[in-house]
């Protein structure tokens, strides 16, 4: 499964839900993906996600 090599985020597990009649009933699961992005910093090559890619280029994370 693909995730952040820093963070290791990665897919998740959600539930859609539908009100009928004051309730909620569940419809439908399905996976909330999270935003990988491919980082080429100093001639290295990282799969982040966006949180962790605006840190490293800010210089809050070192590589």
């Amino acid at each position: 499964m693909r995730a952040c090599q820093i963070c290791n985020k990665s897919n998740k597990k959600a539930i859609k839900r539908k009100k009928l009649r004051g309730k909620f009933n569940p419809v439908k699961k399905y996976f909330q993906k999270s935003n990988l992005q491919i980082l080429n910093f100093q001639g290295k090559r990282f799969l982040v996600c966006k949180d962790c890619r605006k840190l490293i280029l800010k210089g809050k994370i070192k590589v």
